[in-house]
């Protein structure tokens, strides 16, 4: 492994600088890619002594073919890995006819199903209905389609309890106007303004846990339960109400 990164590293030094054609830079950039993404310094080194090993994470937007560069690692769940791209589509559920479709590398931001999906609408005209399966549940895509006056039968992420068989978000009352979030045992907390990157709002009840009846089935924190909630959680509480009672 230090051999090969060692060659590579000596061999982009070399040519720095250099006057290279279209594919020969093309060539270059990917070597330096390659050489970069899998490994880092072994114990004891800086990387200037030539002793590298492979890195015990996963380089973001990681090069997995030389062949075809533009391939990434496609993660549909824990079991399910597959190599390549992912394919979009739109189809019109009566007459099952394709009216979009895009080739997408399997992973990054930008190829995300929600991100994708506005370009797959982009020549649709009117309000529609739009039918799609988890993969197109984001908060921010599903508030896009709702603003745009569509209908949604768009399936949303099951939530996962804090406490294995116990309570979820949905069993407390967030009533994110009046800012207050009410857990199943009846105590009431306010729920903090948006913070942070991902401008989310919190409800501490701690101090109230500890002689909780119902501790047991809501957290195994010492300090009492905090419940999290991101933009559009009424959006996505709503769809879970729609799923789970087939309202519409």
């Amino acid at each position: 492994m230090s051999g090969l990164v060692t060659d590579a590293l000596t061999l982009l030094d070399h040519l720095s600088g250099q006057d290279l054609d279209e594919s020969a830079g093309h060539a270059v950039g990917l070597l330096a890619l390659i050489a970069g993404q899998d490994v880092e310094p072994a114990d004891g080194s800086d990387g200037t002594d030539g002793r590298w090993r492979i890195a015990r994470r996963t380089a973001p937007d990681r090069i997995i073919s030389t062949v075809d560069p533009e391939a990434r690692h496609i993660h549909k769940s824990g079991q399910q890995r597959d190599d390549g791209y992912k394919a979009h589509l739109a189809v019109e559920p009566e007459t099952g006819l394709f009216t979009a479709i895009t080739l997408r590398p399997g992973a990054g931001a930008a190829h995300h199903e929600a991100a994708v999906a506005p370009d797959l609408l982009a020549a649709e005209r009117g309000p529609l209905q739009i039918l799609a399966d988890a993969a197109y549940a984001a908060a921010e895509l599903r508030a896009t389609l709702t603003d745009a006056g569509h209908r949604l039968l768009i399936k949303p992420p099951a939530l996962k309890p804090a406490v294995v068989g116990g309570f979820t978000l949905d069993d407390f009352v967030i009533d994110t106007s009046a800012g207050t979030v009410t857990c199943p045992a009846g105590h009431t907390v306010p729920l903090a303004a948006a913070a942070g990157r991902y401008q989310q709002r919190r409800a501490a009840f701690t101090g109230l846990c500890a002689a909780c009846p119902l501790r047991d089935r809501c957290t195994t924190a010492k300090t009492g339960r905090i419940v999290t909630i991101r933009p559009h959680h009424d959006l996505q509480s709503a769809a879970r109400h729609q799923a789970a009672t087939g309202s519409r």
